[in-house]
């Protein structure tokens, strides 16, 4: 009887995929332990990767000052929803995959030393998809940026409101900006960071609306998409539109920032708008 030898899987198959990126842009294959100390931005090209939120959260925040708010919150099943499979099996996929409940994390969190609010959205959790829940995270976040009278940043990355959710997760909209009115309104200030891509109902509400808003370089920023925009107005629209450059060049966007300057931009934000909060306490 011929001897049967063992089958081994190539060393190069079976690692290849986990220890290296194609960047989407340049096509440059990266290391993925580069990639990741270069905050996941191409080193050849500039190209910034999508994060997930834990990992927003501790580029952004002093070591350990996280303290997460309603970790709990889970998307409940209103309508029923079924496409090509439940939407609670959706749900549960998206938590499988991210290790999150839902697209959006909040909490306390400190910059250079200066307590604020924080919320992040995740791209990976179905999209960044607005439902009850994310909207519940950030109104919450507000109204607690607002009784303790420190600053709210929130990042956003998101397809826009969840469909699986109808009316509910569009009620979101107004909900979040009547929040954010009433922290205007106590003069706390309020930054928005808008990543790749920020679209749909939460850029119509509440990801728009910051006292200072930033952006990520080429993130795609909008309402519509851009061919529902040129067949509604009928015309070609300009070459970039709906990308974070052609925002600031329009007056819509304070300031593009590279993602290794963020936390140093954040920090001399809230900085200089410090004094203003302490007049308005006083």
């Amino acid at each position: 009887m011929p001897m049967k030898f063992p089958t081994f899987r190539s060393r190069q198959a079976g690692t290849a995929e986990k220890m290296w990126t194609r960047c989407p842009s340049c096509e440059e294959q990266l290391f993925n332990k580069q990639l990741e100390k270069a905050m996941s931005v191409c080193p050849s090209c500039g190209h910034h990767f999508r994060l997930a939120a834990p990992v927003r959260l501790t580029q952004l925040l002093d070591e350990d000052s996280f303290e997460e708010r309603d970790a709990g919150l889970v998307s409940e099943d209103p309508l029923g929803f079924v496409d090509q499979k439940a939407y609670p099996d959706r749900v549960a996929a998206a938590q499988l995959a991210t290790g999150l409940r839902d697209a959006a994390i909040w909490g306390f969190g400190r910059i250079e030393g200066q307590r604020i609010a924080i919320l992040v959205m995740d791209f990976g959790f179905m999209g960044g998809s607005m439902g009850a829940v994310v909207g519940e995270k950030v109104a919450r976040a507000a109204e607690a940026a607002l009784d303790e009278r420190v600053p709210l940043v929130v990042v956003s990355a998101s397809g826009g409101a969840r469909m699986q959710e109808g009316t509910l997760a569009l009620m979101q909209l107004a909900k979040t900006m009547a929040a954010l009115e009433r922290l205007r309104a106590a003069r706390v200030p309020y930054v928005s960071v808008m990543s790749d891509p920020t679209t749909g109902g939460v850029f119509a509400s509440y990801a728009a609306m910051g006292d200072i808003n930033l952006a990520e370089p080429n993130a795609l920023i909008g309402f519509a998409g851009a061919r529902v925009g040129a067949g509604t107005i009928g015309q070609e629209l300009s070459p970039g539109f709906q990308r974070s450059e052609f925002l600031y060049r329009h007056g819509f966007v304070d300031r593009v920032v590279q993602r290794p300057d963020l936390r140093r931009e954040l920090a001399q934000i809230l900085r200089f708008v410090a004094p203003a909060q302490e007049a308005a306490r006083g």
